[in-house]
């Protein structure tokens, strides 16, 4: 069992199980109409075209749950989970009212920015000195810097592996086969 997965929120867990619900019936369609209409009644609300639109940019892969959640639960596959981790931070970190920037400021800092970070981050030193600085007088910007940087490692190494990954299986077999891989979400399936 890999032990990253208990750490994913129960709700990507849960995402999880309705995407592999959908793609294994999405497999398994019949010419039956009867089973068809059954099926339809009892698939979560995803459309079925969803993947296709993952592979079109790292944006559309992030806004969508689904593939957000399945890239998550690919990072932690490849140990890299503190990335994605860190970026959903800074995220909610920008929309933070003012009077909690500097407790969560100090928070994502010490989780994934200094260099005894449990989950630390790959950046260079002018970044993170950088960021360090702005740490003085935390801003919603404090972390664009670091947050970008990290954004265009996953962007152009961890997404093009995720979209390989998905791609040397066929079709929607890919997704399902993806899940299955999974440890812990495929034997909660």
């Amino acid at each position: 069992m890999c032990r990253g997965l208990e750490l994913l929120p129960i709700t990507c867990l849960e995402r999880a199980k309705e995407l592999k619900a959908l793609f294994g019936s999405l497999l398994q369609k019949s010419d039956h109409s009867n089973n068809e209409q059954a099926k339809k009644s009892e698939q979560p609300s995803v459309k079925s075209n969803e993947p296709l639109k993952w592979k079109e940019s790292f944006e559309k892969l992030l806004s969508c749950q689904n593939g957000l959640c399945l890239f998550r639960a690919f990072l932690i596959s490849e140990f890299s989970e503190e990335n994605i981790a860190f970026y959903l931070a800074c995220e909610d970190y920008r929309t933070s009212k003012p009077s909690k920037l500097a407790a969560k400021a100090k928070n994502i800092y010490d989780e994934f920015i200094s260099s005894d970070a449990p989950r630390e981050v790959n950046l260079d030193h002018v970044t993170k000195s950088i960021t360090k600085m702005n740490m003085d007088q935390p801003s919603q910007s404090c972390f664009s810097l670091a947050q970008g940087k990290i954004y265009t490692l996953m962007e152009k190494d961890c997404y093009p592996r995720f979209l390989k990954s998905l791609a040397q299986q066929k079709g929607h077999n890919g997704v399902t086969n993806f899940v299955k891989s999974c440890p812990e979400i495929s034997r909660e399936m």
